[in-house]
């Protein structure tokens, strides 16, 4: 039936009228004031670093390198010629899967200013051409266990102490590298070294204001100047290649196709000290691909990531009881919504609330279906042990961020705002002179210090997530080399 003709003559007297202003269906929030609130978190959530704060970061580093050093010299259990990952962002942001129930609550603003992740190979296999195949008989998927005897006799001997033994009806004896104790044998080792390190203080040494045991992580906070630095250390054993579970990832479309080489995203992955929920802790380790996803944060949008950090900021707050949901679900969640959009629509600048309420419209769809799948391993589900009244609870919760957006957003907006305010607070206690690195004699602070700090400037703000070679000699643990991919310092 068609219009009548004094309707037509009405909807063409609308095109005067200004646009009405874009809303959200579920919660009517005006989109542009969501998105003006997630530009006002990333203002205040990401802090540019002047020259001082740089150096004290470069201090800091300087001073995990060299302890990580003495760590090695003390049984030589460590490789002399090591290969670490740094992660911009501690172990309870997400940066890595491991569970957080063990962990320590530590916050911005009250007990560190900055925080990192530190990824320390205990061992590495670095020699192999192949996908690699682990033993995943005894474990849940994205899980394995690790024999020595993939490695020499002097691998075995160095580190039976630090694994579990299985005697076969053969007469032969397996020893199975064992997280839980590896991770005793680290945090009792940095013990020892930062004891011995506390009887000689020297000049502008950072201060160690916090040494713990977190579950299987080592959590160590540093302060230097006026700035404190949290370190999560995770020791790791390191792969080249890939693993042959993960290979028909490999086989599938994905965003990062032409953005970046296969080369860059398969170059090598990790064992992380973790154990699935049903899983034996002293055997059990669990697959990392953060090399990877250091890679494939290069391909993401500005605006998306801006709204995955608001995203983050307001779940971390409101699911943290019972720990169910961290950090790392949402990460995967976006990685499969990069893998699921048109990328020309996620990196639309003004798009950051679209994406937003989009991500918290997949984390509760995933929490109703209890299902979450790995992105490198989709047939492993994250959230397979989660009971329903948990996955319930947490759905609810997340129903009443959706409900008013806005009134979430502002809340994590205070929350940094009073984080920043704390750090400022101790800046303006603490020492407003120049901090010398722990190698120098305690002079003034020479030009090569303060290119030095450019350089780390340019490192924490452009490059984060790196991997770091490093060569430690041992008979002078105080100079630490290292490579930032292609860049030396």
């Amino acid at each position: 039936m068609a219009a009548p003709l004094a309707s037509k003559a009405g909807s063409a007297g609308t095109n005067s009228k200004p646009p009405f202003p874009e809303l959200d269906f579920r919660s009517g929030a005006r989109v542009e004031e969501l998105n003006k609130l997630i530009q006002e978190f990333t203002k205040h959530d990401q802090r540019e670093y002047d020259d001082q704060r740089a150096l004290e970061i470069h201090t800091a580093k300087d001073f995990i390198f060299s302890m990580l050093g003495m760590v090695q010299k003390l049984d030589q259990k460590l490789p002399v010629a090591n290969e670490y990952l740094l992660l911009s962002g501690g172990v309870r942001e997400g940066v890595v899967d491991i569970d957080l129930d063990e962990l320590n609550v530590y916050a911005r603003g009250t007990d560190y200013d900055m925080d990192f992740t530190l990824l320390v190979p205990a061992l590495k296999l670095h020699d192999r051409n192949q996908p690699v195949t682990l033993d995943m008989r005894h474990s849940a998927l994205c899980h394995s266990w690790l024999s020595l005897r993939l490695f020499d006799e002097g691998t075995i001997s160095k580190w039976k102490d630090c694994c579990t033994i299985v005697d076969h009806i053969n007469g032969a004896t397996n020893y199975f590298f064992s997280p839980t104790k590896v991770a005793d044998w680290f945090y009792d080792s940095i013990s020892i070294v930062l004891s011995e390190i506390q009887k000689k203080p020297q000049r502008g040494m950072p201060k160690v204001e916090k040494v713990e045991k977190n579950g299987t992580i080592i959590s160590i906070i540093l302060g230097v100047g006026s700035s404190r630095m949290l370190y999560d250390i995770v020791p790791v054993v390191s792969f080249k290649g890939w693993p042959a579970v993960a290979q028909s990832w490999l086989m599938e479309n994905h965003f990062w196709d032409g953005k970046i080489t296969e080369e860059e995203v398969i170059s090598g992955f990790y064992l992380v000290p973790a154990c699935s929920y049903k899983g034996k802790k002293d055997n059990e380790w669990r697959l990392s691909f953060a090399r990877s996803e250091v890679q494939l944060k290069k391909c993401i949008s500005s605006s998306l990531m801006q709204a995955y950090q608001a995203c983050k900021a307001i779940i971390i707050k409101l699911l943290s009881r019972p720990k169910a949901i961290s950090p790392y679900h949402l990460r995967s969640m976006m990685l499969w919504a990069c893998d699921r959009l048109p990328a020309n629509y996620l990196a639309r600048e003004d798009y950051a609330a679209h994406f937003l309420l989009g991500l918290i419209d997949d984390l509760q769809h995933c929490l109703v279906n209890k299902m979450c799948p790995n992105y490198f391993i989709p047939q492993c589900n994250m959230l397979e042990h989660l009971s329903e009244e948990t996955v319930m609870l947490h759905a609810r919760k997340l129903s009443s961020v959706r409900s008013d957006p806005a009134e979430h957003l502002r809340t994590a907006i205070e929350h940094v705002k009073a984080a920043n305010r704390l750090t400022l607070e101790l800046q303006r206690r603490g020492s407003t002179t120049s901090i010398p690195s722990p190698q120098s004699d305690g002079g003034d602070t020479n030009q090569p210090d303060d290119r030095l700090a450019k350089k780390l400037q340019q490192l924490v703000t452009e490059n984060p997530g790196k991997s770091i070679s490093v060569f430690i000699n041992p008979d002078d643990v105080t100079r630490p080399h290292f490579r930032i991919d292609d860049k030396f310092f």
